[in-house]
Parts: C-alpha cells; sequence; structure tokens
C-alpha cells in the first residue's frame, strides 16, 4: 500500500495539465488489486481507440465521429451503466470496468474521454451534480451521457438538475465546464468513500478519503472524514490530529460545532492509550 501512495504522490506533485487520469486511477485500483499492470491496462485503452479510429473510419464533422465513437463503446464494444448493482466497487475500479465493461457515469466517462481524445476529439469529463457526463468542446458542442450511451441536451440537464434540488433550481452553463483531474479523481473516490462506508468497511474507506488528501492537500472535509474514520477504528491519536487539523482549516463549518464538541472525550480516549 505504502508504494501505491507513493506513485500517486507522484502523480499527484505534476501539474494538472501533466496528471494522466487514467494512469492515477489505476494507480489507485492496484491498491485492490495488486496484481495490476497498470501499463497493460493503459495499452488496452490504445487498443480500443485504433479499433474505434477504424469504426470512425471516414467521418469528416466532429459530430458524424461522435456518433460513430457512441456507436463503437456502446453498441459494437457494449460498455454500459450497471443498472443491475449500481453501488458495485467494481464500477469505480478503471481495471474492472474495462474488463466487465460496466461502470457508473464517473467511471464510463473516463473511458469515453480517454478514448475520445486518442481520436482528437476535444472530449473532457463534467463534474455534473448527481451524474457525470462527458463533454465535446468545440463545433458542435455536444453533451454526452455515456452512463446511458446517448447524448443529451442542455434542456435535459436542467430537468435533471430539477430532479435533484427541486422546481427552484436554476441551470447554469458553468455547471457543465471540464472537470480537472484532481476534481474527477476525487469525485470518483468520495463515491468509493461512501459506498464502504455504507458496508462499515471503514479501513477502505478511511484509505479513499487519504488518498482524496494527497490529491486535494489540506481538504477539510476529507480530513474530518478521515478523522471520523480513525475514531471508528479506534486510531484514537490520528482521529484527534486530523479533526484538529479540520478545525483549523475550517473553524466555521457547519460541522464545526459537533466536532469541536466531540474532542475533550477524543483527547481522554487518545491520552489512555499513550
Amino acid at each position: 500500500m505504502n508504494d501505491t501512495r507513493d506513485r500517486l504522490l507522484e502523480i499527484a506533485g505534476r501539474p494538472d495539465d501533466k496528471i494522466d487520469i487514467a494512469e492515477a486511477a489505476l494507480v489507485l485500483a492496484s491498491e485492490e488489486y495488486a496484481e495490476i499492470d497498470v501499463g497493460a491496462y493503459l495499452q488496452r485503452f490504445d487498443v480500443l481507440a485504433a479499433q474505434a479510429k477504424a469504426f470512425v473510419g471516414d467521418a469528416r464533422t466532429a459530430a458524424e465521429r461522435i456518433e460513430r465513437l457512441n456507436g463503437f463503446l456502446f453498441v459494437e464494444q457494449g460498455f454500459t451503466g450497471d443498472r443491475d448493482d449500481y453501488y458495485d466497487p467494481r464500477n469505480s475500479y478503471l481495471n474492472d470496468v474495462l474488463d466487465r465493461r460496466k461502470g457508473i457515469p464517473i467511471s464510463l466517462s473516463m473511458v469515453y474521454c480517454e478514448l475520445a481524445q486518442r481520436l482528437a476529439l476535444p472530449v473532457y469529463g463534467v463534474s455534473f451534480p448527481g451524474h457525470f457526463l462527458a463533454r465535446h468542446l468545440g463545433e458542435p458542442d455536444v453533451i454526452i451521457d455515456p452512463y446511458f450511451g446517448k447524448v443529451i441536451s442542455p434542456e435535459e440537464c436542467a430537468r435533471r438538475l430539477e430532479g435533484i434540488y427541486g422546481d427552484e433550481a436554476e441551470f447554469d452553463e458553468r455547471l457543465l465546464e471540464p472537470a480537472g483531474p484532481r476534481e474527477i479523481l476525487g469525485r470518483m473516490l468520495n463515491n468509493l468513500k461512501q459506498i464502504y462506508v455504507e458496508q462499515n468497511d471503514f479501513l477502505r474507506a478511511l484509505r479513499c478519503a487519504d488518498r482524496i488528501v494527497v490529491l486535494q492537500p489540506d481538504s477539510p472535509r476529507e480530513l474530518r472524514d478521515g478523522g471520523i474514520l480513525y475514531q471508528r477504528l479506534e486510531c484514537f491519536g490520528a482521529a484527534l490530529r486530523d479533526l484538529e487539523r479540520f478545525l483549523d482549516l475550517a473553524p466555521e463549518d457547519d460541522t464545526a460545532t459537533t466536532v469541536r464538541e466531540a474532542l475533550p472525550e477524543l483527547r481522554r480516549q487518545a491520552a489512555l492509550i499513550q
């Protein structure tokens, strides 16, 4: 695990435009699957892209190329959203998504963007609320939902937003701006963290929180979540460290009072095991 964390630290130390999202996602997966050959999985993207290029063929316009890429990935190759077990952790590990051809919005968008960019299509991930998307920037501007394998309109995005936040939700084009690599990887890890918490697998959940902090140093809420998870694992000293750091960074957070009230008991517990 330490080797993997060191590799992630090296990746996180790069400028954003030098972070290979697929490489980072596969490095993260290697903590769960120690036998992963990251290079071999990256080569699979190259092979898929070569097949996609042949499938796209002589399509001249970007709209035609996107239509054919959709046909290749979602019909020919059968990549699809996992409707049967959405919260299966495998849907968040890129190696499993490639092997099973199933995933959730963010992992399928990752696959889509990797192929599109290898075909010189400017397609980027979009951290839309509740459902990750992909977007082609240019002429035409196209929004793709890889989970359902289709192109969607801004109006559909607005309806989805209302479904989450109610009729008063206001759609803003900025919600469709490309997400950076740290944001994408952090959202993927946050999904996994929530799944593992629901499964009472606090050690794996803690690992996810820690890796988000590696990518986004001094992320207050991840420090808070890490502190809570350390506490559940009875690692009271580490819990105290992370929660005090959380309060230093976000003293006005809406959970700060609750955390502050819990510290005296946590200090007592930490002192008992010294």
